[in-house]
C-alpha cells in the first residue's frame, strides 16, 4: 500500500504542473530492484534525465551502445539502416552464458515451427519493438529505461538465463529524429500545458511516419521499406514468443493494453492466442495498479490486418500485444484528466515492459508450448484444405512476379520458380515469370491470409483494411492448385534467394529503330533513363508487326537516336545497359515498313521527357504524397520536385509539364495560385490529381468532375443510442479491392493485357460518369467487390461509377484518379496507370476529355 500511495502522489504532482527537479530515475524505477553501479545510467550519456528532453536516436544509439559495452548481459546488433542513413538496431539482452550462444539459441528455435523442438528446454523470446510512430516517443524514450534495467537489476540475473529479450529502441529513427527536433526546438523550460502551443502542434508531414511519410505499423506485412525488411528478418531469426508494440493515442485517453475488441480478431488466429493475451493482460493490470495508472482493454482496436505490430505475430505462433499510451505529444499538455506529462507517459510504458517479462518468465514453457501447437495445427489445416499450392505470375512482365516473390521470401516462405510453361484451366503461366508456393510448410496460415477472398464478416468495423490480397494487388494471374505440382513441372526451389532476371537487347547495333513493350513494369524507368541521355522517345497508339511477325500493341515505345550524336555502337550499350538493369527486352527493328501502322505514321506521338512538381504541405493528405514521391524517387529514379502548395503562386510553373495534386485541401494555393494553375493548364500542362483534390478542382471550374453522395436518412425512427459509432463506422469504407473495366485502347490503359484490372478503395467518394464515354477509361463494374468488406449501400454507389475519367482546360489536361493506384508501396498492379498518366496524359486527344 506503501508504495501505492507514493506512486499516486508523485502522478498528481505530474499531473499538475511541471518541474525539472521532480524528474529523476526514482520516478521510473521499482524500489525492489538494485542495481549493477557499472552499468551507466541514461543521464550519464544523455546528459539529462529521461523524461526531461525528448532523446533523438543518436543519442539514443549512444546510450545503446554503452549499454553494450559495459554488459555482459548484452550485445547490440545493426539491422540495418534508415533512407536517412541511420541504424536499425536491437540490443540482445540475457545471461552471459545465453549471449555467448546467440546463434545456437536461434538455429535451436526453428524445432518450434518443426516440432522438434522441446518447450520446457528453451528460453523465451520477447521483442520489444518501440515508436513506430515516431510522434509517439513515450516508447523510445521508455527504452532507455528498459535497456538499463534489464542490463543492470541484479534481482533479475536468474530469470536471464531462460528469458532472451530482443529491444528495439526505435523503429522508425527518421521520423523520431523530425519530431524530437520540433518538440525540443519548441521547448519552454516553464511549461503550461496549453494545447495551442507550438511546441504540441508540429508541422506538416509530422513525425509519426518515415522518410518517405509512411506508416511503417502497415508495413510488416508488404515489407516495402528498409526499416521493415531489416526488422523481419530478425523476427523470422529468433521467431519471438511475445512481441512488444509500444503505440500512443489521443491526449484525452488513459492506457490501453490487449485484448482489443474480441468480435474483430481474424478467424485465422487461434482462440488459444487470445486466452494467452487475456492472461497476459492480468500482469500489466496489477503493475499499473501499484503505480495508480488508469486503463482499459477489450474496447478499442482490432487484430485482423496482419501487417502491423500487434498482429504480424498473431500468425507467427507467438503473442502481439500492443500498448497505446494517452499522448502528452510534447513535455506536458492539459487533457480532461489534468494535465499529462511525459514523465508520465514514459512510465506507463516502462511499466508494462517489466510486467511483459514478469508475464514471459512465469510462462516461458506454455508460450514455447503454443508455438509448438500453433505449426502443428497449421499442418492439420492444412490436411484439411483442398488447396495444395498457389500459382502466380504475368507472361507479360517478370518484375511484377519478382516483387511478389520477394515479399513471400521475406516471410521465411518457401517458393519454387516455374521452369517450363503449362496451362491451367487455359490459365498460361510461363517459365521464368511464375512461381508455385505450396501450403504444405509451416506458414501455411500467413500464405492463406495473402492469397485468400473473403467477404463475408464477423464484425463490419475494421481499424485497418478488410483485405490485402496479394495476387491482386500485383495486378497477376493466380490460382489455388488441388495438388503441389512440383511433382508435375519442372521447378526451381528459390527458397534461399532470389536474382533479379536481366532483359536484354534483341538484334544488333545499327538498326533502324528500337521498340520497347510497354508491359514491363520498370519500362518507365528504362524510358526516363533513355530520354535522359538525349534520345528520342516516341509512342505508338496504334499497333504495329516487325519483320518477324511480332506483334507490338499500343503504347509501344519507340527509341532513335534523334538528337543526341550518338554512335550507333554508343546506343546500342545504353539500350543494353537500359534492359538489363529495368527486366525489360529491347527490339531492334530492321526497317520503318511495318505491318499495321508504319514507324512514321502519324498515330506514333513524340513523347516529352516528364519534368513533375508534387504539391506538398499543410491540408494535404501526407500519406498519399508520400506515396507518389516513393514511387518517383525509389522505384523509377525520376526526380521530382516538392512544391509547397502554398508557394504555388510565385513558381515558375514553364519549369514543369506535370503537376500532381495528393488528396487533401488546397486553400492554401489562394486566388493568385488558382490563376496561375488555370494558365498553365491553358497552355498544355498535365494535371493529375487524387482522391479529394478532384473536388477542389471542381469547385474552382478547372476539372468538369461531379460526385454522387449516399442520401442521408430521413424519418423520425429511434435507433438506440449505443449502436450510433457502430453504424456509423459499418458505412466506411476502410479498404477493399474491387472489380474495374479498363479501356486498353485508351493511354492510361496502355501496357495492361486485359480490361480486367482489380484495384483498391478506401473511402466513400463516388465519382459519376463523365458525359463523354471516351473519359471514362477505368470504371467499376456492375458488380465491382472482389475482396474484403463493403457496406451494402456503399456497394450499390460504387456500381459503374468512375475510377479514373480525364477533363480539359484549354490545351491541358486533367486526369482524376478516385482511388489510389499507389497504395502503400505494395500495390504494383496499379502504379502503371498512374505513370501512364505522367508520360502520355500529353498525348491524350482532347475529344475524348469531358
Amino acid at each position: 500500500m506503501k508504495i501505492f500511495l507514493s506512486s499516486i502522489l508523485v502522478v498528481l504532482s505530474f499531473s499538475i504542473g511541471w518541474a525539472q527537479e521532480e524528474v529523476n530515475l526514482d520516478y521510473y524505477l521499482p524500489d525492489t530492484f538494485s542495481y549493477n553501479p557499472g552499468i551507466p545510467e541514461p543521464s550519464s550519456i544523455l546528459g539529462f534525465e529521461v523524461g526531461e528532453w525528448h532523446a533523438n536516436h543518436s543519442q539514443v544509439v549512444q546510450y545503446y551502445q554503452a549499454i553494450a559495452a559495459s554488459s555482459p548481459r548484452a550485445t547490440l546488433v545493426e539491422y540495418g539502416r534508415s533512407y536517412e542513413k541511420r541504424p536499425l538496431l536491437m540490443l540482445i539482452v540475457s545471461s552471459p552464458e545465453n549471449i555467448g550462444k546467440i546463434e545456437e539459441i536461434k538455429s535451436s528455435r526453428a524445432g518450434l515451427r518443426n516440432g522438434s523442438a522441446k518447450p520446457n528446454q528453451m528460453p523465451v523470446v520477447m521483442y520489444m519493438g518501440h515508436s513506430v510512430h515516431g510522434n509517439e516517443p513515450s516508447g523510445v524514450n521508455a527504452s532507455l529505461l528498459s535497456a538499463y534495467h534489464f542490463a543492470a537489476a541484479k534481482e533479475i540475473e536468474k530469470d536471464l538465463e531462460n528469458i532472451v529479450l530482443l529491444i528495439d529502441p526505435a523503429i522508425n529513427p527518421d521520423g523520431i529524429n523530425r519530431f524530437a527536433s520540433w518538440v525540443n526546438s519548441h521547448k519552454s523550460y516553464h511549461p503550461n500545458g496549453d494545447p495551442a502551443n507550438r511546441e504540441l502542434n508540429e508541422a506538416w508531414p509530422r513525425g509519426r511516419t518515415n522518410h518517405y511519410w509512411f506508416d511503417l505499423n502497415r508495413d510488416w506485412l508488404p515489407v516495402q521499406h528498409p526499416e521493415s525488411r531489416g526488422r523481419i528478418s530478425q523476427i523470422q531469426a529468433w521467431l519471438p514468443n511475445i512481441v512488444l508494440d509500444f503505440h500512443e493515442m489521443g491526449t484525452d485517453n488513459t492506457f490501453f493494453f490487449q485484448p482489443g475488441i474480441p468480435s474483430r480478431n481474424n478467424p485465422l488466429t487461434p482462440k488459444k492466442n487470445f486466452e494467452l493475451t487475456e492472461k497476459i493482460a492480468g500482469y500489466h493490470a496489477r503493475l499499473l495498479d501499484e503505480i495508480g495508472s488508469l486503463y482499459y482493454t477489450r474496447e478499442s482496436f482490432d487484430d485482423y490486418y496482419y501487417g502491423k505490430g500487434s498482429t504480424y505475430p498473431d500468425i507467427q505462433g507467438a503473442v502481439g500485444i500492443l500498448f497505446e499510451q494517452a499522448s502528452s505529444r510534447g513535455h506536458l499538455q492539459e487533457n480532461v484528466f489534468g494535465k499529462i506529462s511525459f514523465p508520465f507517459t514514459i512510465r506507463n510504458q516502462f511499466t508494462t515492459a517489466l510486467s511483459s517479462f514478469e508475464a514471459a518468465r512465469d510462462m516461458r514453457v506454455e508460450l514455447n508450448q503454443y508455438m509448438v501447437d500453433f505449426y502443428k495445427e497449421s499442418k492439420a489445416a492444412y490436411a484439411e484444405d483442398d488447396d495444395k499450392a498457389y500459382i502466380f505470375g504475368a507472361t507479360e512482365d517478370y518484375a511484377r512476379s519478382y516483387h511478389l516473390a520477394d515479399i513471400l521470401l521475406q516471410h521465411d516462405i518457401q517458393l519454387y520458380s516455374l521452369e517450363e510453361d503449362v496451362s491451367l484451366n487455359r490459365v498460361p503461366f510461363s517459365s521464368g515469370s511464375s512461381f508455385i508456393v505450396p501450403l504444405d510448410q509451416p506458414q501455411y496460415k500467413l500464405i492463406k491470409s495473402m492469397f485468400e477472398t473473403r467477404t463475408e464478416f464477423q464484425d463490419s468495423l475494421f481499424y485497418d483494411v478488410s483485405t490485402w490480397n496479394m495476387p491482386m494487388a500485383f495486378n497477376l494471374d493466380y490460382m489455388a492448385l488441388s495438388s503441389r505440382i512440383l511433382n508435375l513441372a519442372k521447378v526451381e526451389d528459390v527458397s534461399k534467394g532470389l536474382a533479379f532476371r536481366p532483359g536484354k537487347v534483341l538484334g544488333a547495333a545499327g538498326a533502324y529503330s528500337y521498340a520497347i513493350e510497354w508491359q514491363g513494369y520498370y519500362a518507365p524507368r528504362a524510358v526516363y533513363q533513355l530520354m535522359e541521355k538525349g534520345y528520342q522517345v516516341r509512342v505508338a497508339h496504334k499497333a504495329f508487326q516487325n519483320q518477324l511477325g511480332k506483334l507490338f500493341n499500343r503504347g509501344t515505345i519507340l527509341i532513335e537516336k534523334g538528337n543526341s550524336n550518338a554512335t550507333d555502337e554508343a546506343l546500342y550499350e545504353d539500350l543494353r545497359q537500359v534492359a538489363s538493369t529495368n527486366a525489360i527486352n529491347i527490339h531492334a527493328l530492321s526497317t520503318g515498313y511495318t505491318s499495321g501502322i508504319n514507324l512514321g505514321s502519324p498515330s506514333i506521338d513524340v513523347l516529352k521527357q516528364p519534368n513533375i512538381a508534387l504539391l506538398i504541405d499543410e491540408g494535404i493528405g501526407s500519406a498519399d504524397a508520400g506515396e507518389i514521391w516513393h514511387l518517383f524517387d525509389q522505384r523509377m529514379e525520376i526526380p521530382i520536385t516538392l512544391m509547397s502548395a502554398g508557394d504555388l503562386s510565385g513558381a515558375d510553373l514553364n519549369r514543369y509539364n506535370v503537376l500532381i495534386l495528393p488528396t487533401g485541401n488546397y486553400s492554401r494555393v489562394g486566388k493568385a495560385g488558382l490563376s496561375k494553375l488555370k494558365t498553365w493548364l491553358e497552355n498544355g500542362g498535365t494535371l493529375i490529381a487524387r482522391g479529394t483534390a478532384l473536388n477542389w478542382l471542381a469547385a474552382n471550374e478547372l476539372a468538369d468532375f461531379s460526385f454522387e453522395t449516399p442520401e442521408k436518412a430521413t424519418g423520425a425512427d429511434q435507433k438506440p443510442y449505443a449502436d450510433l459509432i457502430n453504424e456509423r463506422g459499418a458505412k466506411v469504407t476502410g479498404g477493399a479491392i474491387f472489380n474495374a473495366k479498363l479501356d486498353t485502347t485508351h493511354p492510361i490503359g496502355y501496357g495492361y493485357p486485359s480490361e480486367d484490372l482489380r484495384v483498391f478503395k478506401s473511402g466513400n467518394q463516388f465519382l459519376k460518369l463523365s458525359e463523354n464515354p471516351y473519359a471514362n477509361p477505368l470504371v467499376y463494374t456492375e458488380n465491382p467487390l472482389a475482396n474484403g468488406y463493403v457496406h451494402p449501400e456503399n456497394l450499390e454507389l460504387i456500381k459503374k461509377k468512375g475510377v479514373i475519367q480525364v477533363s480539359s482546360k484549354g490545351q491541358g489536361r486533367i486526369i482524376g484518379f478516385v482511388d489510389n493506384p499507389n497504395f502503400r508501396a505494395f500495390w504494383f498492379g496499379t502504379n502503371k496507370l498512374f505513370l501512364n498518366a505522367v508520360f502520355f496524359g500529353q498525348t491524350i486527344n482532347s475529344a475524348s476529355a469531358r
